[in-house]
């Protein structure tokens, strides 16, 4: 999917008709994605372009006393805005409010969208821990089953915390392990038992079941949100 770059709406000639017919062909492939039930990378695209054309616009009235200029070069990082002075500053200030306000409308429109399918999806997930889950459980695995009823696949997980805006935030690394038949046999204490024979680095590992009755795409939509709602799970009964 081509996706846009981060200073998109101010690059080049600024135009409304031509930044908005750009917006909308973007926002084209994401409803596309989003019509077959794949969330990801796709959401978080669109939310990072909207969080970032809000965090200019709520930044812009901070640069008015440096008009008129045009934007020669941009470090979203630093927040760095160097500029080229141009003689119609007020017809390009008012074409990049138009727009920006476009964008934020559309943009906000479709992340809704998106979200109604997470939403649906996350009410959908039930997670279960295997066995006794030991105090130290910011590593171990998950087994994730979804609709098909034919296979559960084994992803062992690693949590962290990193901290931003002054705020502490839990991430989650995930690799596949390795994939069983669903059967009698291959019971969730029985796979746990396997891993821990093979495994000997992780000798009582945290374990949880991850189970929903929905078909939807697997890496773009069920493994990235049953990701989430583990680090969610884990969180909530940490500080239950």
């Amino acid at each position: 999917m081509k996706t846009l770059s981060h200073t998109w709406f101010a690059e080049g000639y600024i135009d409304f008709e031509l930044k908005k017919y750009t917006l909308l062909a973007y926002l084209q492939q994401i409803h596309k994605e989003f019509n077959q039930n794949k969330l990801y990378p796709q959401l978080s695209d669109i939310i990072f372009h909207h969080n970032n054309i809000l965090h200019f616009k709520h930044n812009k009235q901070l640069l008015q006393d440096q008009f008129p200029k045009r934007f020669s070069h941009i470090d979203m990082s630093k927040l760095e805005i160097l500029y080229e002075k141009i003689i119609e500053d007020d017809e390009m200030m008012k074409e990049l409010e138009d727009i920006i306000q476009f964008a934020i409308h559309k943009m906000s429109s479709t992340i809704q969208d998106g979200a109604e399918i997470y939403e649906f999806v996350e009410e959908k997930i039930n997670i279960i821990p295997v066995g006794i889950i030991p105090l130290e459980n910011s590593e171990g695995y998950f087994f994730l089953c979804d609709g098909d009823y034919t296979d559960t696949r084994v992803y062992h997980y690693r949590l962290s915390i990193f901290e931003k805006h002054d705020e502490k935030y839990r991430s989650i690394k995930t690799s596949f392990v390795a994939q069983w038949e669903r059967n009698i046999v291959n019971t969730y204490e029985s796979i746990k038992t396997e891993l821990i024979r093979h495994q000997v680095s992780l000798p009582n590992p945290a374990v949880y079941s991850i189970e929903t009755d929905l078909s939807f795409p697997l890496e773009e939509t069920l493994l990235p949100i049953a990701k989430r709602c583990l680090v969610k799970y884990i969180t909530e009964n940490a500080a239950a």
